[in-house]
């Protein structure tokens, strides 16, 4: 196995630009910036202010990045001048380029006219495919893919060897570097610009986190200061409480992707006889009994055969009131 190193750095984040800075954010004296008033009542650290000029010289390719791709891309050019390569072409045509990032970024200006506009619309469905068609820019979808940050740096920095990008936020970050790591050490590739790039200043991601109960509200502390939260994260999970809420009635929320499906990792995916199972799952509901146990009694019962069998628990089958259901219990 061949030694790897880290020739070059570029960060930017609320605590600056530059490697310097970040290290000085370690001080214990280090306060961030704190945006109050924007997305009051909630706090944010904002990124630093760039010269986008500095890394992304053209304006016509800054006016078409979203926030997201424009720190990736300068952070992306900072790592190159810091290790030497920025004016080295040969070099940079034989750089592979590994990018992870999270979705793009929505037009809320749209979303609010369609929303507005749908309430009041003869015909639903027509008025919104009419206004998907016609108010969106056509590099929505794109903008959801990291592939759109490769292509801009590869454009701006003339990064030309290869090019593999993961969707997702940490995870995908981790593994961005570890792919590089290990594909340098086992003699398969020479030389990676590796990298991610997520902007949190954004409405819709706030409201996801809200409503997971996991925004601050109160005047700043560090985070390790702060009592633990007790949260609801995610799209679905904070879902099922509101429709439960709505519905009078507890919700009952399952996951039937597998293990080896690499939820919010890099290569995701979702076998769909597993979605088809999950629409058709049996739910189960509990009730009390005497002597202190439960056992389940069907409440809303969907069911599906496999093997010449239906398989809700079978009655009487004993349940401590905190269990969870075990390997077995859901034979599809």
């Amino acid at each position: 196995m061949r030694e790897v190193v880290i020739t070059g750095l570029g960060l930017v984040s609320c605590a600056g630009e530059g490697v310097a800075a970040h290290l000085a954010a370690l001080r214990p004296d280090f306060s961030p910036p704190l945006e109050r008033g924007r997305f009051a009542p909630y706090a944010v650290h904002p990124a630093v202010a760039l010269d986008l000029d500095r890394q992304i010289p053209k304006k016509a390719d800054q006016r078409q990045m979203e926030p997201w791709q424009r720190l990736g891309t300068y952070a992306a050019g900072l790592a190159l001048d810091a290790a030497g390569a920025k004016a080295d072409a040969d070099l940079k045509s034989r750089m592979h380029l590994i990018v992870a990032a999270g979705g793009g970024e929505r037009d809320y200006a749209v979303d609010g006219q369609i929303l507005t506009g749908l309430a009041k619309a003869d015909n639903p469905g027509v008025f919104l495919n009419e206004r998907l068609m016609g108010d969106l820019r056509p590099t929505l979808f794109l903008a959801q893919l990291s592939n759109l940050l490769a292509g801009n740096i590869s454009i701006v920095h003339g990064v030309t060897g290869a090019s593999r990008t993961f969707m997702g936020e940490e995870s995908s970050g981790v593994d961005a570097i570890r792919i590089a790591r290990e594909r340098i050490a086992s003699g398969q590739d020479e030389i990676f610009l590796v990298g991610g790039a997520y902007n949190a200043e954004r409405p819709d991601v706030l409201l996801i986190y809200e409503m997971g109960g996991f925004l601050w509200k109160k005047p700043y502390r560090p985070v390790w200061e702060r009592p633990a939260v007790v949260g609801r994260a995610g799209y679905s999970v904070p879902a099922a409480e509101v429709m439960a809420r709505h519905a009078a009635g507890n919700a009952f929320l399952m996951g039937f992707a597998l293990a080896g499906e690499r939820a919010h990792g890099p290569d995701e995916h979702f076998h769909l006889e597993n979605f088809r199972k999950g629409i058709e799952a049996t739910v189960i509901r509990l009730s009390g009994s005497s002597g202190g146990r439960r056992r389940p009694r069907p409440g809303i019962v969907q069911t599906w055969a496999i093997d010449g069998g239906i398989f809700p628990w079978d009655e009487g089958y004993p349940c401590d009131p905190d269990c969870q259901p075990r390997p077995g219990t859901w034979r599809a």
